[in-house]
């Protein structure tokens, strides 16, 4: 799993008395094959693992430890005996609730120190692998004579010694003389009772080439790997070679086609009952890992993460100019630091208001450092749901453009709203684009302030220049409240769902790995999604995050604007809506804009037609896939595989981690593959619940997880899902169609579509009798003439009762049809018409 390791990063609290925390780097996947633990040598650290631990990490848990006096660990005045050593080692594995044998991996001195477990606790060690390890540690005479020298002595020279040495010299120096200079392990090899494997590198002049030759011959039945061209860093310089020796060595660790043969025969008990539960595991692309670990972090320590690796790399491109992940870090610092000043504590609710800008994401991740929760709303609200949502919400602080400064106010004078944080488009542009859109845009378009700054409201570029940028010290738990997400209300009015920093880190690695062949700090996201919308605020801006990635920004989708950015910056992934892979299709001479960068795509919001996908490759070169997921699942659940199997008219398979089924409509029973029946999905991204509404949550999520997504779909024997329509939208005629079974959307709207005048339909039904609601060529039939066709199509129960021919569909900020909305234009067309 292509990661930072980082993230998984734990404290180990090994005594209390005295206090000893040691570090440890812990990545578990669901149902882990095994539990493999790293340990490094004589002034090594857990991160020198860490090829080792991306590699394994798919499969098995996988720890790698930082001892005492070493990296991330406490350096108490210690006796740092092998005694000491191997207390907290036992210690670790009982902390992180390790149970059952572990695969034990040890490098140079760290072999030493497992060769050493394993042969006094034989019960808690499967197998055993020694890299570059040796019976005894004679150290050069040049090395003896410097840990001779007194402590004050050795500190003058850790600055030079710093880069290949992860501990100091008051640890180093007693290290050596009570535990690496006293131990002898050979008469230990010719004990040892477990399988083991012995990695050397061929060039290893750390220590006589004779005592690791003889290593594997001491110990009984050891099998021997020899690394050419390589040094005592071997599992470092030479990760592939060490990596698939290992492989080898773990009995069933297979590649994945013979893991899932492995799952099928009987041979992995574990496996098999996972593939059993998951049919379509068997249809992941390749790199693609069958579970994501989870690390136990909040969502703002991936821009941390991401800003401590790429400093420079870019992290947004806004209108020909760009910021730094150093400088986003800091901005969201600041933009923190200013909250924390205004008295937001955590748990406070902040409003985002904004299209996409560099502001969003600032103001995102700020609120998150504060510890604060983000609510997010379109910025297509109108003044009524805007005060809707700041009441619903107790939102404190509303940050948006000075746009919309009249509507903020007004929401401000009708609610509890405490501050406004007014920014204008202006505020991230380069200089020269600066002036000109104050001189050519600014009043024209109605984007400066009306009115004076009256007490609590701010204005952003005063806002944040003079706090810090060092992150606040607010202690925030990845199971803590992160989001209150506004969902698109297209059958009903929008509910707050809350997900928390668990579920948002989750949903961004599922995402992630979906598309194994992205480049962690190389990548270009086209990020034109609205991040207020569930979708683009994971695909558009955390994963971008998360992967090093350039964000390429616009406020909105304008397909001229969209593809000049394109042949500028080359984007390289485009997450969209159909209508956005249409617009660009049919765009005169799109071909001279070099859209071949795109390398891959995940559609959602809406079905996807094989003919946009088909033109959209054509264009692109890259790989155009369907997925689904909802607000209440963060949202991904569902894809394609980029490059297996793709079955057009469905949404794919479920991503990483994730569960679904499909249960009858009538007996909420689990149903078979073919049967319809509602989507429910459980996973780690799943949400905590709706804002201020326990009898909806309890409608909509069980007790063991399951969350009930209101889509009528099926499965095939693949595990494959095909939507229906949403259950909200059924209905069940008056006449039995056929005995007991409801009828759907989309039963009369594809007959309506084989009409060569109908560009749109969208059916309801009042009172279980369907009415179509229909958007017509400029010939357009008469109404009779559609009914009449429908008559000759479908069972009467299904023909419309009235055909309403609209201009357009009233529409959510993404497309999705607002069909509660055509509910109530058909009402009052039948009050007139009665």
């Amino acid at each position: 799993m292509q990661v930072d390791i980082e993230l998984y990063r734990h404290e180990v609290r090994v005594s209390s008395n005295p206090m000893v925390r040691l570090s440890a780097i812990d990545i578990s996947p669901d149902r882990p094959r095994r539990t493999i633990v790293f340990v490094h040598g004589y002034g090594g650290n857990a991160a020198q693992w860490i090829h080792q631990l991306q590699k394994f990490s798919d499969d098995n848990r996988t720890i790698a430890l930082d001892w005492r006096g070493h990296g991330f660990a406490d350096k108490p005045n210690s006796a740092y005996t092998m005694a000491e050593i191997q207390s907290d080692l036992s210690a670790s594995l009982d902390v992180l609730g390790v149970t059952g044998k572990v695969v034990l991996v040890g490098h140079s001195f760290g072999g030493a120190i497992v060769a050493e477990f394993a042969a006094t606790h034989p019960e808690r060690v499967e197998k055993l692998i020694l890299v570059a390890t040796t019976g005894d540690y004679r150290l050069a005479w040049n090395f003896r004579l410097a840990l001779s020298l007194p402590l004050t002595v050795l500190r003058l020279a850790e600055p030079l010694t710093r880069q290949w040495l992860s501990a100091p010299a008051s640890v180093l120096k007693p290290l050596h003389a009570n535990a690496i200079s006293q131990w002898n392990g050979w008469s230990l090899f010719r004990n040892l009772q477990v399988p083991t494997l012995v990695i050397r590198g061929h060039r290893d002049r750390v220590f006589s080439r004779a005592h690791f030759e003889e290593v594997p011959r001491a110990i009984p039945g050891a099998e021997d790997v020899d690394v050419g061209a390589s040094g005592h860093m071997v599992m470092l310089e030479r990760r592939e070679a060490v990596n698939r020796a290992v492989e080898r060595f773990l009995e069933g660790a297979r590649s994945w086609r013979a893991e899932i043969a492995a799952s099928q025969d009987g041979s992995d008990a574990a496996r098999r009952s996972l593939f059993k539960e998951r049919p379509w595991l068997v249809h992941y692309d390749k790199q693609v890992p069958r579970t994501v670990g989870v690390p136990r972090v909040s969502l703002h320590r991936l821009l941390r993460s991401t800003a401590r690796r790429f400093p420079l790399r870019p992290a947004i491109i806004f209108e020909g100019g760009w910021l730094s992940y150093r400088r986003l870090n800091h901005e969201s610092s600041r933009f923190a630091n200013a909250l924390r000043a205004l008295g937001v504590a955590k748990g406070s609710r902040v409003l985002l208001l904004l299209p996409n800008l560099p502001q969003t994401v600032i103001a995102y991740y700020g609120v998150f450092k504060a510890g604060g929760v983000v609510v997010l709303t379109t910025p297509l609200s109108d003044s009524a749901e805007l005060v809707r949502q700041i009441r619903h919400s107790q939102a404190e602080v509303l940050v948006t453009l000075t746009k919309f400064a009249g509507m903020a106010r007004q929401a401000r004078q009708q609610t509890e709203l405490k501050h406004i944080v007014f920014t204008s488009l202006k505020d991230y542009l380069p200089w020269l684009e600066q002036l000109i859109f104050t001189l050519t845009r600014e009043a024209k378009e109605g984007h400066r302030l009306p009115f004076a700054l009256e007490p609590g409201m701010h204005v952003w570029t005063k806002f944040l220049p003079s706090h810090s940028p060092r992150s606040p010290e607010v202690n925030v738990e990845p199971e803590d409240l992160a989001v209150i997400q506004y969902t698109g209300g297209t059958t009903a009015a929008p509910k707050g769902v809350m997900l928390s920093h668990r579920n948002l880190v989750a949903n961004t690695l599922q995402t992630r790995h979906w598309i194994p062949e992205l480049r962690e700090g190389r990548e270009v996201i086209l990020s034109v999604l609205p991040f207020s919308h569930a979708y683009g605020m994971t695909a558009a801006m955390n994963v971008p995050i998360a992967l090093g990635a350039a964000m390429l920004i616009l406020p909105a989708f304008d397909t001229d604007r969209v593809l000049r950015a394109a042949r500028r910056y080359r984007p390289t992934l485009f997450p969209g809506v159909p209508s956005m892979y249409v617009a660009i299709n049919n765009y005169p001479g799109v071909r001279r804009f070099g859209i071949d960068s795109i390398k891959a795509c995940i559609s959602g919001a809406a079905p996807l037609p094989v003919e946009v996908q088909e033109a959209f490759e054509k264009l692109t070169r890259g790989r155009l896939v369907e997925g689904y997921g909802l607000t209440e699942a963060s949202p991904v659940t569902h894809a394609n595989p980029l490059l297996g199997l793709r079955k057009i008219g469905t949404i794919g398979i479920p991503l990483p981690s994730t569960e679904a089924k499909i249960v009858d409509l009538a007996s909420g029973k689990d149903a078979a593959p073919g049967q319809i029946g509602e989507l429910a999905v459980r996973g780690p991204q799943v949400m905590m619940g709706y804002w201020g509404d326990g009898d909806a949550t309890d409608r909509t999520l069980t007790r063991d997880g399951w969350l009930w997504t209101g889509d009528v779909a099926r499965m095939d024997d693949e595990g494959y899902f095909q939507l229906i329509a949403r259950k909200a939208d059924m209905w069940f005629p008056e006449r039995e169609y056929p005995a007991g079974h409801p009828a759907f959307p989309r039963d009369v709207e594809e007959i309506l579509f084989e009409v060569p005048q109908v560009r749109e339909a969208a059916v309801i039904a009042i009172a279980n009798q369907p009415i179509a609601f229909v958007i017509a060529q400029k010939d357009r039939p008469t109404a009779g003439a559609l009914i009449a066709y429908c008559k000759r199509r479908l069972p009467p129960e299904l023909v419309p009762r009235l055909i309403i021919f609209v201009d357009d569909f009233p529409r959510s900020f993404i497309g999705k049809v607002l069909r509660r909305e055509l509910a109530k234009k058909y009402e009052r067309e039948l009050e007139n018409r009665d």
